[in-house]
C-alpha cells in the first residue's frame, strides 16, 4: 500500500495485557489515533507474528485471538520457512483481503 504506517514491535493493550506484535501495518487514520499512545489502545489493521525460537505456535495462537479482539482486521502467522497464514474474525483465508496480491510464501 501506499499509505499507511508499517512497525515493528508494536505494544498493543489487549484483555490479557499488553502484547507485542513483531510487525503490523495500520492505516493513516488508525496511526493517527495510536501514535502517541506507549501502547496502542486498539490495534492496527493488521498484526503479523513470525515464529522463532522465543515463542511457540500456541502462543502464536493465543495472541492472533488477542489481536483480534482488539479490533485488528486480519492476523498474519508466518512459520521460520517464510509460509504465510492469513486469519481475520471468520477464520483463515486463503490470502489477506486488505493485501490480495501479497504472496504466501516469503523467499529468503
Amino acid at each position: 500500500m501506499k499509505t499507511g504506517e508499517v512497525m515493528p514491535e508494536c505494544a498493543i493493550n489487549t484483555s490479557h495485557g499488553v502484547k507485542v506484535a513483531d510487525v503490523v501495518w495500520c492505516s493513516e487514520a488508525r496511526f493517527d489515533q495510536i501514535q502517541d499512545e506507549i501502547s496502542a489502545s486498539i490495534a492496527p489493521e493488521i498484526c503479523i507474528e513470525v515464529k522463532s525460537t522465543g515463542n511457540t505456535l500456541d502462543e502464536m495462537e493465543f495472541k492472533k485471538q488477542l489481536y483480534l479482539e482488539a479490533q485488528a482486521i486480519e492476523v498474519w502467522l508466518c512459520n521460520e520457512q517464510g509460509q504465510i497464514r492469513f486469519y481475520n474474525e471468520q477464520g483463515e483465508l486463503e490470502k489477506s483481503l486488505l493485501f490480495p496480491d501479497f504472496p504466501n510464501q516469503i523467499k529468503r
